[in-house]
């Protein structure tokens, strides 16, 4: 079946895609793209906060390519040396953070941007924030041609990745959710419901694009002891998180098992017996494992999630519902898509945008006509902007050879 989302050409959606990221990232293309400086973020300490910034240079990415205009690639360099040089420094920015220099930035790893130093939401250092920083980096290598980018988030890797992991030689390590500052200590002991699948998935693909397979071989295999044991039993109730689920695995789908199942799962039902919208049937084949996930079908037929005011929703969020849908779409794997479940499966991303478009949230997210605004308009500038049009995150984009080799170099 053909993509329903190729259908649509970038052209049609640009003008909400460039609205989003202007009324965060200020008006695009700049007057001196070489001299650029990025805004500061509302939310984030010194400016920048590294989920947002990490979308950002994604979507910098994407509109490089769908624009042809190198610009847009000049822009992103410019502002991953802006958060190497703020949140790889300690918080009052005289210093590196510990094992960093000017030369290696990245060895001690990037400061989350929290507002608050302490506290249960204070700063520190997330491992699934940093995993998507280093696919932000792999994907600025393989889009700017610099495979520096790439060595970058290597070493990025192999510096946080024995802080983060816990006996890494176990038959099942664990990881902890978030690290101190300096990586001297856990602050949340407890595991990341995606972190080892962000372990497993973006290692395996930078370690492809460097073309050396052992180079990241020991990180790959301690992430793969955890996921095996994990996969079995994954459950979720929030849209952000079965988006990005979906948006993991579908770089594996046709390739290994737990993706297969995690995206089976993650849009079909645990029981046969229900009344589905057309999207959500269940393929002939699937498995029907633990009966009481909370999935996307779900979300949609049992919780009417989607139908709730938006007041009590987080469209951010969403947005990560929309990834992760278009993502597994792009893929096509063959035993996975229908014409109608591809065509509703799309019709619900759609449907979550538009809701959103409507209530004036996006995409100018500071509209004096943007009744919810909530701190969160620099999150929900860039996560729309991917959810209108995934590109650098999806499989196959850069025409690249992680997209056929990142399932035998993991292994």
């Amino acid at each position: 079946m053909s993509n329903p989302q190729a259908r649509s050409s970038f052209s049609r959606i640009c003008p909400r895609f460039l609205t989003a990221i202007s009324s965060i990232y200020g008006p695009l293309p700049p007057k001196s793209p070489s001299t650029w400086t990025p805004p500061p973020l509302p939310s984030g300490h010194r400016g920048r906060y590294l989920w947002t910034d990490a979308f950002a240079v994604l979507d910098f990415l994407t509109l490089s390519k769908e624009t042809s205009s190198p610009v847009y690639i000049t822009l992103a360099a410019r502002l991953i040396s802006t958060v190497h040089d703020v949140l790889g420094r300690t918080r009052d920015g005289f210093a590196r953070l510990p094992n960093a220099t000017d030369d290696q930035p990245l060895l001690g790893g990037l400061r989350i941007g929290k507002l608050d130093e302490h506290g249960s939401d204070g700063d520190g250092q997330y491992f699934h924030y940093l995993a998507i920083w280093m696919f932000a980096l792999n994907r600025m290598a393989l889009a700017s041609g610099d495979i520096s980018y790439n060595s970058q988030a290597i070493s990025l890797a192999k510096a946080v990745h024995p802080r983060f992991m816990k006996d890494p030689s176990a038959k099942r390590p664990r990881l902890y959710w978030k690290m101190s500052m300096d990586l001297s200590e856990p602050l949340v002991f407890s595991e990341g419901n995606l972190d080892p699948i962000d372990g497993y998935v973006v290692f395996s693909i930078l370690q492809a694009v460097a073309g050396q397979n052992g180079i990241l071989a020991n990180e790959i295999a301690s992430y793969k002891r955890i996921l095996d044991t994990k996969w079995p039993n994954y459950s979720s109730s929030d849209p952000l998180d079965l988006g990005m689920t979906l948006w993991t695995a579908h770089w594996f789908l046709g390739k290994e098992e737990w993706a297969d199942s995690l995206c089976k799962r993650a849009l079909a039902s645990t029981s046969m017996s229900r009344s589905y919208p057309p999207y959500l049937k269940p393929l002939q084949g699937w498995e029907y494992l633990i009966s009481n996930l909370f999935l996307l079908d779900e979300l949609v037929n049992e919780f009417h999630f989607f139908s709730r005011p938006p007041r009590r929703r987080l469209a951010f969020r969403e947005f990560g519902t929309c990834l992760g849908i278009r993502s597994i779409l792009q893929s096509q794997p063959t035993s996975f898509n229908s014409e109608e479940q591809g065509n509703g499966l799309e019709t619900l991303a759609s449907d979550i945008v538009t809701t959103w478009e409507t209530e004036k949230v996006v995409p100018d997210v500071l509209s004096h006509e943007n009744k919810q605004k909530d701190g969160l308009e620099d999150i929900t500038a860039v996560m729309y902007a991917a959810a209108l049009w995934p590109g650098a995150l999806q499989r196959s984009y850069f025409n690249d050879a992680s997209s056929s080799t990142v399932a035998t170099a993991a292994t």
